[in-house]
């Protein structure tokens, strides 16, 4: 039995999150001084975010905070998306 393709992976991209969307990170991909960069402004394994826009540029909230990314960036942090609950 094959899953439906609507169903999202465990784990996809930021840049992938639909606007309006919410995500746990689970894992950051890049070398180390990006990693550490991103977790200074964030986005931390486990941190709960919510996409709020964009495609070339990814505009985020993070802990109370609005952060802008690069489609680059935001394709390098892993998130695990959290369905709203219908």
């Amino acid at each position: 039995m094959s899953l439906s393709p609507h169903i999202p992976s465990p784990h996809l991209p930021l840049c992938q999150l639909p606007a309006g969307g919410s995500g746990r990170v689970q894992a950051l991909a890049g070398d180390a001084q990006f990693c550490q960069r991103v977790r200074e402004m964030g986005f931390g394994e486990s941190t709960l975010i919510k996409k709020v826009s964009g495609t070339e540029t990814i505009l985020c909230q993070v802990n109370g905070v609005r952060i802008a990314l690069s489609h680059g960036a935001a394709r390098n942090i892993l998130v695990a998306p959290i369905s709203s609950g219908c």
